[in-house]
């Protein structure tokens, strides 16, 4: 007697398959079938849709009123409400969901770089966002640059709401930074007398030479998946913080295995000093033990060790 199919679920290899399927392919359809394909979808992934909510937002047209996002057009407009009194609203132009053009594969090939800026806005990129607003003393009067941007939530919400006195917001993929130099045009109203400017940078290469040890703060977030630019990141660290005066670096990354851990054998032995802290917020720290004690169904698979960021903090 032959085993009963219909309630199979696929193994999480050929689950990560249909991931890349669908990515490359057109945005589903709502049959019957896809439906049933993206909760096995979901299954498979830790990366939540929404992260950890910690910064409201929604999709809005180009004209800024609120909309659903367009299965046939490839970005999408976000609109968030940033938590405090009188704050101008923060846009952000992503790509959608899931959408992925084989010339972003070309483009990694052709600089040797990694494609993960233009997948998603990745939750790290939240929390360091909103402890940036919880710590507005770290960047006030200060020249901050951001490493690994992605899109620029973290950039742009230091821009808008810390009274910086300038912030770079950079990435290696040139394709992400065009995206982040729309969104600085798209809110250069609300950075007051903030300078904001994009930046195309590799790290470990030669273009930062031109702005070594100028910077009080560097921030950046879930740049230590990638084992290989681990050294790479330590050093660039150690070139672009001040050397006179106080400075530091503010990093967010789980520890994803020996990762992280990794990483920070690099950061000490470039000669850097650093700290590591786990709960660091009362908000963030909630709503990670809610995940974990199955309060909140929103991120399947929650994995800490994979998905909750751990706060780093490295000085000279």
């Amino acid at each position: 007697m032959e085993a009963d199919q219909s309630h199979t679920i696929p193994n999480p290899s050929s689950l990560r398959w249909q991931i890349l399927r669908r990515a490359i392919q057109r945005p589903p359809s709502s049959n019957s079938e896809n439906s049933s394909e993206e909760i096995n979808l979901d299954k498979v992934s830790r990366r939540a849709r929404n992260g950890f909510n910690l910064i409201p937002c929604h999709t809005v047209n180009e004209s800024g009123e609120d909309s659903d996002p367009s299965p046939r057009k490839r970005d999408a407009l976000f609109c968030y409400t940033l938590p405090f009194p009188n704050a101008p609203k923060l846009f952000l132009r992503q790509r959608w969901e899931d959408c992925v053009d084989l010339n972003d594969f070309e483009v990694c090939n052709r600089f040797d770089i990694d494609n993960t800026g233009l997948v998603c806005q990745w939750p790290s990129e939240d929390v360091l966002a909103y402890y940036s607003m919880s710590h507005i003393g770290s960047f006030r009067n200060k020249r901050a640059i951001e490493l690994g941007s992605g899109y620029g939530l973290a950039g742009l919400v230091i821009a808008m709401a810390t009274e910086a006195s300038e912030v770079v917001i950079s990435d290696g993929n040139p394709q992400v930074v065009d995206y982040i130099q729309r969104n600085i045009d798209a809110n250069s109203a609300s950075f007051g007398s903030t300078k904001v400017k994009s930046m195309t940078l590799h790290w470990g290469q030669h273009q930062v030479s031109d702005i070594s040890g100028t910077f009080d703060v560097i921030i950046a977030s879930d740049c230590t998946f990638f084992k290989e630019f681990h050294k790479s990141l330590a050093r660039t660290i150690r070139c672009l913080l001040k050397e006179s005066g106080p400075s530091e670096a503010i990093l967010f990354g789980p520890k994803r295995g020996d990762s992280l851990d990794k990483f920070l054998l690099e950061v000490k032995e470039s000669g850097l000093q650093f700290t590591v802290t786990e709960a660091y917020d009362t908000e963030i720290w909630r709503r990670h033990e809610n995940l974990i004690n199955g309060g909140d169904h929103s991120w399947p698979n929650y994995d800490p060790d994979h998905c909750y960021p751990l706060l780093v903090i490295i000085t000279r």
